[in-house]
């Protein structure tokens, strides 16, 4: 049975089942192995993340139970090279032991400069690089480096390169030097060495933060509230989109979407946007891979509602993996749940949700 049929099979067995009382027998069984089916694959499409520096018992049992697409590291995670090398050990052994045979994404932001959660390379953050005496050699590596450090410690995704195009001194961007250029022809070029040199070595790339946050002033963080860019829609799409192009031609594997709002296209934040998603990144620019959501705590989603709600829009919209990166598993759960639930339903079409499970389950079949 195609992936596509067996959703829709499940949703249709699940929303019938939820319409009537069954008690016991084949009914019921069915009933509690598509429900099961239902919590697994919705969360192999969370991204789960933690406090401190000891995964708790709550994540390594969704882990074995094959019940999260993997984990994502901050800095209160990381002590030393050595101790989390033996975090990522520990959550790929629950994995061993789990009936999905794909490896875990593990990630982290590991762009350069201050942007660091491990210690080690890259050193020079994406400004430096796009400053230095020969911009393209230390694109690539800084790429190199940055895959090379990651595999070291068994984590195999980077949220990295930033292709955001430079703006004016101090803002957003440019408060941590996440900008290669101001030219968005150089973005482009040093992004896409970037990738390829980290994809060389075995650890996925993500780009972002799709459509562009180069325009964004210094309080426009939408980490923190609601953010518009009032941009139109040729400057967006030959500015701030075009440096997706070359990424996207070397193969990234995965692209991450803004939470601001870009009224030249909708009225919704990117990652909620399924013009965004599947017009804009998809049809327009011809990406096949994998969509991330930015942090689904964000400020900037303060008027769509709980972690519940955010997660479904985001998966409408077409974002194949939800980032629960408050640090509290809870956080992740109830992604998940939700998106069981709007499986269940109907809320969630189960052939698109088919596909984004395909997708994921594709990276992460070609990572080691």
């Amino acid at each position: 049975m195609r992936r596509g049929r067996l959703f829709r099979w499940l949703a249709a067995g699940l929303v019938v089942a939820g319409a009537a009382t069954v008690s016991g027998g084949a009914a019921g069984a069915v009933n509690a192995d598509a429900m099961a089916f239902a919590q697994q694959a919705a969360g192999q499409r969370v991204i789960y993340s933690y406090p401190g520096l000891t995964p708790p018992q709550s994540l390594l049992a969704r882990i074995r139970a094959g019940e999260a697409a993997g984990v994502i590291f901050f800095g209160e995670n990381v002590s030393s090279l050595s101790q989390i090398s033996g975090v990522v050990a520990q959550l790929r052994a629950a994995a061993a032991q789990s009936p999905s045979s794909q490896p875990l994404l593990l990630m982290t932001d590991q762009e350069g400069g201050q942007i660091r959660r491990l210690p080690g390379e890259p050193a020079l953050s994406h400004k430096e690089i796009g400053q230095s005496a020969d911009p393209a050699t230390a694109a690539t590596n800084a790429g190199r480096g940055a895959g090379q450090n990651l595999a070291g410690v068994d984590m195999n995704v980077n949220l990295a390169p930033v292709l955001d195009v430079f703006h004016a001194p101090g803002d957003l961007m440019d408060q941590y030097k996440r900008s290669f250029s101001a030219n968005a022809t150089t973005v482009g070029q040093l992004g896409a060495n970037y990738v390829r040199a980290q994809q060389a070595v075995g650890v996925a790339a993500t780009v972002k933060h799709f459509p562009g946050l180069g325009p964004a002033n210094a309080a426009d963080n939408t980490d923190t509230k609601p953010v518009t860019l009032n941009v139109s829609l040729s400057t967006l799409r030959s500015v701030h989109e075009a440096p997706y192009q070359p990424s996207i031609a070397a193969g990234a594997k995965l692209v991450m979407l803004s939470w601001a709002v870009y009224p030249a296209l909708d009225s919704r934040p990117a990652g909620l946007s399924s013009v965004v998603v599947q017009q804009e990144l998809r049809t327009r620019n011809g990406f096949t891979g994998v969509t991330i959501s930015d942090a689904l705590e964000a400020g900037a989603l303060r008027d769509y509602g709980t972690t519940a709600n955010r997660a479904v829009l985001a998966a409408q919209a077409g974002v194949d993996l939800i980032l629960a990166s408050a640090r509290d598993v809870n956080q992740g759960d109830q992604a998940a749940q939700a998106l069981a639930n709007a499986l269940a339903d109907g809320t969630l079409d189960s052939g698109a949700f088919g596909d984004a499970l395909a997708r994921v389950n594709a990276l992460r079949a070609g990572l080691t």
